[in-house]
């Protein structure tokens, strides 16, 4: 069968904010002295939160798992990758005052351009409305990516929101982490297009494994009949294994904490949508480390030994 008939087929289709603080507070768990006095810390879990499709809940995804992460005591950094179209900062209602193009310039360090959030949530900002960082070669989108080795402190997670669409900057940032969530919501659109960046990413970048949330679905039921779909046509035609790892319900509390730009994990904690991403958050928690070592192309973080060490 032809594959795009296949796929169609399949799918059913005929304010102002306070000084940064550093990247790791002093005495942190992570920062004790174990054995030889040396400080151990685990390597950063490096996650790109993607969809394919733009309208899915990708960006609302990403901040309340984040948030979850942090409100559960981890320390997490959040990249906001969607050049040009930024918006994490406005969900977080934050006042960014330097973005990345900043930091490509070298008019301030990724130290310098960290911006805190609420529970510890430290944001890294792109630039909205700037037409130059919409328009970034992949020497630019290396640059931004390898900027992260030179964190004095990585945090223990990273998540990265990347843009709508199967341009490069979308496959480099989501190639580039150690995991894929793809966000996928109840759409002929939607399935198809996150079949189209699950494809690029396996094609081109080697990428052997995505994990997909359902978003905006009325039952567990649903959200894994999505899932199913997806995984029949992908485990058909491409190299690459598609796993269920959640679902977030429909929840007008979810709305309402996007009007009032903060995560409805902080704002409502016990809604649906909240209990939600913090189930997410406590499955991300336990995912087994990929192996670093094995992702043959450039990584955040992929500059620095297995120990957190710059080389």
């Amino acid at each position: 069968m032809d594959q795009a008939f296949g796929l169609q087929q399949t799918l059913g289709m005929a304010p102002s904010q306070p000084s940064a603080p550093s990247a790791l507070p002093p005495g942190h768990q992570a920062s004790t002295l174990f054995g030889n006095g040396a400080p151990v810390r685990p390597p950063c879990r490096t996650i790109a939160v993607a969809g394919g499709k733009g309208g899915v809940g990708k960006s609302t995804v990403a901040v309340n798992l984040a948030m979850a992460l942090s409100i559960a005591g981890r320390e997490v950094m959040l990249l906001d990758a969607d050049m040009g179209l930024a918006n994490v900062d406005v969900m977080l209602g934050l006042t960014p005052s330097r973005h990345i193009g900043h930091l490509l310039d070298g008019t301030c360090t990724l130290e310098e351009l960290l911006l805190p959030a609420a529970r510890g949530l430290q944001v890294v900002p792109a630039g909205s409305g700037a037409r130059r960082l919409a328009q970034l070669d992949n020497g630019e989108h290396a640059a931004i990516i390898r900027a992260f080795d030179e964190l004095a402190r990585p945090p223990e997670f990273l998540l990265v929101d990347t843009a709508a669409g199967l341009s490069d900057n979308v496959t480099m940032f989501a190639a580039a982490a150690a995991d894929v969530i793809l966000v996928v919501c109840d759409e002929p659109a939607s399935l198809t297009d996150a079949y189209g960046l699950t494809k690029v990413l396996s094609r081109d970048y080697g990428v052997r494994r995505v994990r997909m949330v359902a978003n905006m679905v009325r039952n567990e039921g649903d959200a894994r009949a999505l899932h199913q779909k997806l995984a029949r046509v992908s485990d058909r035609f491409l190299d690459v294994v598609i796993e269920f790892s959640g679902w977030v319900p429909h929840d007008e509390r979810l709305r309402q904490a996007i009007r009032r730009q903060c995560a409805v994990v902080d704002l409502w904690p016990s809604s649906h949508s909240a209990l939600a991403f913090k189930k997410l958050a406590e499955l991300v928690d336990k995912w087994a480390e990929t192996d670093r070592a094995a992702l043959d192309r450039i990584a955040f973080f992929g500059g620095r030994t297995a120990d957190g060490v710059p080389r």
